[in-house]
């Protein structure tokens, strides 16, 4: 396994990025618990979560798993660089109207201490907005937040759906205060998706973020789900299935003539941006974890990335030049 600085800060972790938002949805306990200590065995230190996994009325299920695994012991803790996220609606009723969806202090220290009691541990090393909230100040966030690393509660921040302006001001507000600031932006980002290099991976890597993509394959599409006569698991995925299909295929016949498989060739080409930190691979069995671990020893030359931007063509480089004169 790779390492690297997560980014800002002096923390490391691995290149690739455990997601777990399946565990106990569509990936029970065991299985759960199995996928986990892989990834610890096989260099992955660095794992994701939220407060609201497991959804709906079992929100908070996936930590509580973790939890679990946690309290094991044989230094599963101690090995493990743990991110989970603040923002979304617990379903706790007697938060009343202050449990809806967003971000205010009272949130930040509300919901810190229930995903520290599910996450059996005393901190968390990266806590993360999982959206923006324009509705609330930075004058009233960073206060929270600061006073939850004094606490010795959380080590660092991070934002997740933010756009390139929201981290700028995030981080401009965070340097008045003499503070650090935001360390990662988790992001929606993938060969079919790559509005985000017009504004946010540029502005994650002038202003200190590691970007750390959230659905690397699309929910599949760029798995080659689709040459197995499946496409992917969202709604609509087969709609958007037609729309690509003749890149899909053509990406296809690429990564045969490369002797490697779609999902380890998209994964590659992520990690070879040097604004990603880390993909986030959600695995759902044991099996995909184990085959996911290659892809940080697939390195990409130029003349592929120049083929795979023929087949997906980017936005044209960042903003303002992608279309501006």
């Amino acid at each position: 396994m790779e390492y690297t600085y997560l980014g800002q800060s002096g923390l490391k972790v691995s290149r690739l990025c455990l997601g777990t938002m399946n565990f106990g949805v569509d990936t029970d306990e065991k299985e759960s618990f199995r996928i986990l200590d892989a990834a610890l065995d096989a260099g992955i230190n660095f794992i994701d979560t939220a407060n609201i996994y497991g959804w709906g009325e079992n929100s908070g299920r996936t930590e509580e798993i973790i939890g679990r695994w946690f309290a094991l012991g044989g230094g599963r803790r101690e090995r493990t660089v743990l991110a989970t996220k603040v923002y979304g609606d617990m379903h706790q009723s007697y938060d009343g109207p202050n449990g809806e969806p967003g971000l205010s202090a009272y949130k930040i220290r509300r919901h810190l201490e229930g995903s520290l009691k599910r996450l059996q541990t005393d901190h968390i090393e990266l806590y993360q907005m999982h959206h923006v909230d324009r509705s609330v100040q930075w004058r009233e966030l960073w206060p929270a937040f600061e006073t939850a690393a004094q606490q010795g509660k959380i080590g660092y921040v991070g934002s997740s759906n933010f756009a390139g302006w929201d981290i700028a001001v995030a981080q401009g507000e965070a340097k008045a205060r003499g503070s650090l600031g935001l360390v990662s932006e988790q992001h929606k980002y993938n060969l079919l998706c790559r509005l985000p290099e017009l504004e946010v991976l540029p502005a994650s890597k002038a202003l200190g973020l590691g970007v750390i993509p959230w659905s690397p394959l699309d929910g599949g599409l760029l798995a080659g789900n689709h040459r197995r006569g499946a496409a992917g698991r969202r709604s609509g995925d087969n709609k958007r299935l037609e729309k690509h299909r003749a890149q899909l295929d053509a990406y296809g016949k690429l990564c045969d003539e490369l002797g490697e498989p779609e999902d380890l060739v998209s994964l590659a080409w992520l990690l070879a941006n040097p604004a990603v930190t880390a993909p986030i691979i959600g695995v759902r069995t044991l099996e995909q974890l184990k085959r996911s671990l290659r892809a940080v020893d697939i390195k990409l030359d130029e003349q592929t990335l120049a083929r795979i931007d023929e087949i997906f063509p980017g936005p044209g480089g960042d903003a303002p030049k992608a279309y501006a004169w």
